[in-house]
């Protein structure tokens, strides 16, 4: 479902990577109806070959140490927007609090709704990369993935799952919901992998 927003022009701008342009405004688009997620009933779970090695609720989430990142946006229907602020919990403070020693090089992130998509681990621990909770000091809209998403703002934007809800650990890359429609599998937006 495409909503407004995707209309721009090309901008030079050292920060807008190749074939995007600047927007500001936040569009929408999402590959699934935007869900209702009830806070108490949400978990983050964490899997490997089918067991499930750690999960967190919503308060103890939430209790973790907070990160705060700035970073420009890219969408692969290419708008850049900069300087969003995000505020979350980093995965590798996830994974130190609960005792996860990763077991492989490669996951599937999973949310709510049935989405997935893959991101290496070396992409999943950055410093940058966030379990988000919060946009612009506000709760994140339903509509933008809220209450909860990920956050890997190097990638183009179909990285960051909105209604986030779990990690799988693969024992090799596996194609996501858009890689299997052929979105590229890494997804660099200044090489413009947007297809394989």
């Amino acid at each position: 479902m495409v909503t407004r927003g995707f209309f721009g022009k090309k901008d030079k701008n050292d920060r807008v990577p190749p074939g995007q342009y600047l927007e500001n405004r936040f569009p929408v688009l999402s590959a699934e109806p935007t869900p209702k997620i009830n806070l108490e009933d949400w978990n983050l779970s964490i899997i490997y070959n089918n067991e499930t090695l750690a999960e967190i609720n919503w308060d103890t989430l939430k209790s973790l140490p907070s990160s705060l990142i700035t970073k420009d946006i890219h969408c692969v229907t290419r708008w850049t927007k900069f300087d969003m602020n995000w505020k979350g919990v980093k995965i590798s403070t996830l994974f130190e609090n609960l005792k996860v020693k990763p077991p492989t090089d490669w996951t599937m992130i999973g949310s709510f709704t049935g989405y997935t998509t893959n991101v290496p681990l070396v992409d999943l621990i950055m410093e940058h990369t966030i379990i988000s909770y919060s946009y612009e000091d506000e709760p994140i809209s339903a509509e933008h993935g809220g209450p909860i998403r990920l956050i890997v703002p190097h990638l183009y934007f179909w990285k960051s799952a909105k209604w986030f809800d779990k990690i799988t650990f693969l024992d090799k890359d596996t194609p996501g919901f858009w890689e299997n429609y052929g979105y590229h599998m890494y997804g660099d937006p200044w090489k413009e992998q947007r297809y394989s």
